[in-house]
């Protein structure tokens, strides 16, 4: 079996995972996981799919046959990723202004820990109507790294955007 990493981006309309579902069934290929939005009225999209070797370069030809309309796509051969590192999650909400992700996502590569899934969004605030910003991410972090080492090196950025950050172990399967 082949590993494939397919990306799709472009224009939102109806039937493009349909499309892709079905290409992909007709070259044999099992879906495995998927994360896909519309943000914007621009669809993104990731797909993780196995196929039988000889089936890759025709699914892979087939798949780019769908670009249409502005959609683009890419499908990489991956390797089978093995991984032993722990996960956690982290929630975070503040008041939102420009660096955030940038700011959090530096303090958390200086240690080592990477960021398998992240998902962000503004709201209004409740009571002062301000624009809040909110994010949950999984992080994969190396066997050695406490929590407690991340929420240290956590704090000080924390204290500096002004945001209230929660790990959390158990959320994580």
């Amino acid at each position: 079996m082949t590993s494939l990493a397919v990306t799709l981006i472009g224009n939102d309309r109806p039937g493009i995972i349909q499309d892709v579902a079905e290409v992909a069934t007709q070259h044999g290929a099992n879906w495995l996981e998927s994360q896909m939005a519309d943000l914007a009225g621009q669809f993104a999209g990731i797909v993780h799919l196995d196929v039988p070797a000889e089936q890759a370069e025709p699914l892979t030809a087939a798949l780019k046959a769908l670009a249409k309309d502005g959609l683009q796509i890419n499908a990489v051969s991956t390797a089978a990723s093995v991984n032993n590192k722990r996960e956690i999650t982290l929630q975070l909400m503040g008041q939102d202004n420009p660096g955030i992700v940038r700011d959090i996502a530096s303090a958390l590569s200086s240690i080592g820990v990477s960021i398998a899934e992240l998902e962000t969004d503004t709201q209004s605030g409740s009571m002062s109507g301000e624009t809040m910003f909110k994010a949950e991410a999984r992080l994969r972090l190396p066997e050695s790294l406490t929590l407690n080492d991340i929420d240290n090196k956590l704090a000080s950025v924390s204290n500096d955007l002004m945001v209230d950050i929660i790990l959390n172990e158990s959320d994580v399967s």
